[in-house]
């Protein structure tokens, strides 16, 4: 590993790491060509709306980086392409949790994934020469980390599987301060009224994470409901410890940067966030209510399909259709699915799967979500080997 110190100032650490492990990895996708390298090529690629000024998905990291809590903590910049046994092992995941599997996470090769989780941070972080010198001397340290995380998800309105995190991580010494639950409440409160100003209400709810004891979930409530924003915990002694860290404790914290956006904004589609229609981005301000500019019509279509279900993931499905339909898929949804042995043979089930087709630039028509939608009927029993009804 290596690593480059950009900025030192005011104690505060600008950091980028940079493996010689995923720059091979890097290499190796770009000369293959198969379905998957495609597609983990093409998420790379797209724009890290974290550093890009005219995100409110930017305004909320400058937000969360000018608190007073964070304006002093070191700032790390991580690999996306991260060894499977680092994101999992050493943070305490379950052997059965299905993050491990392919149908939650992408897989550069058998040992390497694309980031699930900017948790992953702390394994950069505390490796530093810097950083252990300041833990054998016995100095407090803080850190914070942003970026594009990856995840395979369902298409919907409000869910994408290429989102922003931004997490941070906060240690002291056992015998300097005992740091307690209610430390770890002060800082998310601190947080949220940040973000959302002093009167929002929230609450905490006690949640479970692999990597902390105690954890907490914090919601707030927006027009009469609660909704989820953010977590955080004290770190388990053992998991520090796998990072070579005893005789510390503190407590660390991380959310999705899109949930906050949506929220604050009212924000009805997801994809709005990564628009290039200059109607659409001159509103896309933090606590500016979204006005919808003139919504486009949906198309509908259902496809329909047998196929062998030990072969077949519904998140990998999601997937095919993000590559042939791209941003066009406005929503997804299982509508039937049933086995008939009688009918179908053994180990075969049938699919079928609803799509609302919509374009936030302009009206599609019958003609080209026909084309669209046969491409995607053509695929299905290439990849598959499906029967399409």
């Amino acid at each position: 590993m290596s690593f480059l110190i950009i900025l030192h100032k005011l104690e505060r650490m600008e950091i980028k790491i940079s493996t010689k492990e995923e720059e091979v990895l890097v290499n190796r996708l770009k000369s293959r060509n198969d379905t998957e390298a495609m597609r983990i090529k093409r998420y790379l690629a797209m724009t890290d709306l974290s550093r890009t000024k005219a995100s409110p998905i930017y305004e909320i990291v400058e937000k969360a980086r000018g608190m007073e809590l964070l304006r002093h903590f070191d700032n790390i910049v991580i690999p996306e392409i991260v060894p499977a046994d680092v994101s999992f092992d050493l943070f305490n995941f379950a052997q059965d949790h299905p993050a491990r599997s392919e149908s939650d996470t992408y897989f550069v090769d058998d040992k390497n994934i694309l980031r699930t989780h900017d948790t992953v941070m702390w394994h950069y972080y505390l490796q530093l020469p810097e950083i252990k010198k300041k833990i054998a001397a016995g100095e407090p340290m803080g850190v914070i980390c942003y970026g594009k995380v990856y995840r395979k998800d369902e298409i919907d309105r409000n869910h994408m599987n290429v989102f922003h995190q931004m997490g941070g991580l906060y240690l002291i010494p056992d015998g300097k301060k005992n740091l307690t639950i209610d430390d770890l409440k002060s800082a998310l409160s601190e947080i949220v009224q940040t973000i959302f100003g002093k009167n929002v209400v929230y609450r905490f709810n006690e949640d479970v994470f692999p990597y902390t004891d105690p954890s907490l979930e914090v919601e707030v409530e927006i027009n009469g409901k609660w909704m989820e924003i953010l977590g955080g915990g004290m770190p388990r002694k053992n998991v520090l410890k796998n990072f070579g860290v005893t005789g510390y404790h503190g407590w660390a914290f991380g959310f999705g940067l899109e949930r906050l956006a949506i929220i604050s904004m009212e924000l009805p589609d997801i994809r709005l966030l990564w628009s290039d229609n200059e109607r659409v981005k001159k509103q896309l301000r933090l606590g500016h209510r979204f006005k919808q500019v003139s919504k486009y019509p949906a198309i509908v279509r259902d496809i329909s399909f047998i196929v062998d279900f030990a072969s077949f993931t519904p998140k990998n499905y999601f997937d095919l259709v993000r590559d042939v339909v791209g941003d066009l898929a406005e929503e997804m949804t299982l509508v039937d699915q049933y086995e008939n042995t009688g009918q179908f043979g053994a180990g075969r089930k049938s699919y079928t799967y609803r799509i609302i087709y919509r374009s936030l630039a302009r009206t599609l028509t019958d003609g080209e979500v026909n084309v669209m939608h046969k491409k995607l009927e053509e695929k299905t029993k290439e990849i598959y080997g499906a029967e399409v009804r």
